[in-house]
């Protein structure tokens, strides 16, 4: 883009821009029309084959408190920079009022042979990337709603390493773990990192 042409922006592109990780939380519940608004939005992400193959699981209160802790007990066992982010995801969780868990449910992993022709020895690790990019697809759009309606949010991604105790916790043995979203008002306000800029990671092809 020319210096002489000019930028375009739009709720959307500002909401993108204003979008970004909130560790520490108020004391203060997230409205139930807001929550449901949120997951309407993450519901709506586009998904392989339309299968929509996700759950989303709310977590507040005691049960809530209960993954902070499970986190916390399992952080002592991992190198100290690991260790060190599982207590960060820890605080987080039980500062936030309320978490929305994401796991894939396997259904397009089950069903995938027969909707494309695919060979069997791919088959699970094609249906389980597909799943995987659907899912992460929704969790952005649960981030990007929660920033639009003045919600702070963060993807909780160190879970990973907790996948197996995650998703027994969650009740969710035979999914594929995704993500584990912390969601409230931030505790205090807080500026994004600053980004590389999109010169350095853009190529052109013609």
């Amino acid at each position: 883009m020319s210096g002489s042409e000019t930028k375009l922006v739009n709720e959307t592109l500002i909401c993108i821009k204003r979008r970004h990780s909130v560790r520490l939380f108020k004391d203060q519940p997230v409205p139930a029309a807001a929550l449901e608004a949120i997951l309407e939005a993450a519901n709506q992400a586009p998904s392989a084959h339309n299968q929509q193959s996700w759950r989303f699981i709310v977590l507040r209160g005691a049960r809530k408190n209960s993954l902070a802790e499970l986190v916390s007990s399992r952080a002592p066992q991992f190198p100290r920079p690991s260790s060190t982010l599982l207590r960060m995801a820890a605080r987080s969780i039980l500062s936030a009022p309320v978490v929305v868990a994401v796991a894939n449910t396997g259904e397009l992993i089950r069903r995938g042979p027969e909707l494309f022709e695919v060979d069997q020895e791919r088959a699970r690790d094609f249906f389980r990337t597909m799943e995987i990019q659907s899912s992460a697809a929704a969790v952005e759009n649960l981030l990007l709603a929660a920033t639009s309606l003045g919600l702070g949010s963060v993807w909780l991604g160190i879970l990973f390493l907790l996948k197996e105790e995650v998703l027994g916790f969650l009740g969710e043995p035979d999914g594929e773990f995704m993500a584990v979203v912390a969601l409230g008002y931030a505790a205090r306000e807080t500026l994004g990192p600053r980004k590389r800029p999109l010169r350095a990671v853009i190529k052109y092809l013609e």
